[in-house]
């Protein structure tokens, strides 16, 4: 009989403790539990640590207060501006209120994954590309709009969406390829353009200066021979002076004072003058009424002036022959060693040939046109006797 107390007893004490251990459950830190019985929930929600229940009457869940990272699967849509897209996003929430989220919706959630596709579907319709690849951040705190809203019902709280990638098609990123191509290029043709319009002011500001100071030409001329005579691998070529060349030029084209002059061949032309001047010859050449005084003028800085103290002759005067020395020989040195430029290697002037040849024709011209005078006064002389015989009474 004892020993069937005795055995009662320890069958009574491993089912108290095999209850006693089913009654007892933990809760983590980050759970929380909801407590049902007989089908009722229970308000009071179980915090973490070790809690009991009825074994056989109470159910306990645990809900995950952490916050879920939830990601959105790629969705493809048309914009706005009519163009497909493929968006994907993610989703970070949490749960705050364990009840709601076990009562109110079966799968919390599910329920907020396929909320996020329909809100992102929703808002690819609504915007266009620039804002899908430009302006996130607003596209962003739409979406976490609309997916919050139904989800505070669920005891969800969306903390954060967002858009992770866009996936174009290849013809629209090579669009975009040659519009971004374009608007560099557009660019770099309005900076290219400014550039000109300044250096253009620039180089007209410098312009005015140089006309202003015309020994500025030649010193910048001289620093551009510089920098280029610092490669030698070129041929460097020195010009003539500017004024050497403008003066030629005005004088192999006589004005009517020359063409005058050499008519009744008073003296030399004034190209040979220029040669003379040039050759640095005592002043023995002439020019006729004055016409060398412009030239004169502008050779000065350069040459020595040749006299022009000759006056004009009438057409009654004989012609005087040309007494004016040659010019002496190109490879002589000037006279002058202050006006003496550098050593330069000289063509197209006329030598002393050409200039001899010129006085030869010159002379030629000054008999034929002495024989023609000779011949014209001659005519008048026998053409006044005929009319003093035809008419003797009119000169008494």
């Amino acid at each position: 009989m004892v020993q069937v107390l005795i055995a009662v007893i320890v069958v009574v004490a491993a089912l108290a403790a095999l209850g006693l251990l089913s009654a007892i459950r933990i809760i983590k830190q980050y759970e929380r539990g909801v407590v049902l019985r007989f089908g009722r929930l229970l308000r009071e929600v179980r915090g973490p640590g070790l809690t009991l229940i009825v074994p056989g009457v109470d159910r306990l869940r645990k809900v995950n207060m952490q916050i879920v990272t939830m990601p959105v699967p790629a969705q493809e849509g048309i914009t706005r501006d009519n163009v497909t897209v493929r968006v994907d996003a993610v989703v970070y929430f949490k749960v705050v209120e364990p009840a709601d989220a076990v009562i109110r919706v079966e799968n919390y959630q599910f329920a907020v994954s396929q909320m996020a596709q329909t809100s992102l579907r929703s808002i690819i319709g609504k915007s266009d590309l620039d804002d899908l690849l430009s302006n996130r951040e607003k596209l962003n705190q739409g979406l976490e709009l609309m997916i919050d809203s139904p989800a505070v019902d669920w005891g969800v709280q969306i903390d954060r969406v967002e858009i992770k990638d866009v996936s174009l098609p290849d013809t629209m990123k090579r669009s975009m390829a040659r519009q971004a191509e374009a608007h560099r290029e557009r660019r770099a043709r309005v900076i290219n353009a400014d550039a000109e319009l300044q250096a253009s002011k620039r180089l007209a500001e410098a312009a005015q200066q140089m006309s202003v100071q015309p020994a500025a030409l030649q010193l910048r001329l001289l620093q551009t021979i510089t920098a280029v005579a610092a490669e030698k691998n070129s041929t460097l070529v020195l010009p003539f002076p500017v004024e050497l060349l403008r003066f030629l030029e005005r004088a192999q084209q006589p004005d009517a004072e020359d063409t005058d002059t050499s008519e009744t061949g008073a003296g030399p032309s004034r190209a040979e003058a220029a040669l003379a001047a040039a050759a640095g010859e005592p002043e023995t050449a002439a020019y006729g009424h004055g016409a060398g005084r412009g030239a004169e003028q502008e050779i000065a800085p350069t040459f020595r002036p040749a006299a022009s103290g000759s006056r004009r002759r009438t057409a009654a005067e004989p012609a005087a022959p040309f007494a004016g020395p040659l010019p002496p020989d190109p490879s002589t040195p000037l006279r002058d060693p202050a006006m003496a430029l550098p050593e330069l290697q000289v063509t197209g002037l006329p030598t002393a040939e050409d200039v001899a040849a010129r006085h030869a024709g010159d002379s030629r011209e000054r008999r034929q046109d002495e024989d023609l005078q000779s011949e014209t006064r001659q005519k008048e002389s026998t053409h006044s006797g005929r009319s003093r015989r035809r008419h003797p009474g009119k000169e008494a």
